[in-house]
């Protein structure tokens, strides 16, 4: 299973679901369900789109376990 690390990714640099919203032109229900612990299923673009504006590369988003 992947587990995604977004969620301690964007607390640790104090970013607000809205900001992350604002910033990336993302749906709230995209980053919502990509904070989530377990991850089904998320385009690659999108990965792109949020590790860019998080400043890390798409394998730091999630780990397999």
């Amino acid at each position: 299973m992947i587990t995604s690390n977004l969620k301690q990714m964007m607390e640790e640099k104090k970013i607000s679901i809205r900001t992350m919203v604002y910033a990336t032109g993302l749906s709230n229900m995209t980053i919502l369900r990509a904070r989530g612990k377990g991850i089904h299923q998320c385009r690659l673009c999108t990965l792109e789109v949020m590790a860019a504006y998080l400043g890390c590369k798409v394998k730091d988003l999630f780990d397999e376990g």
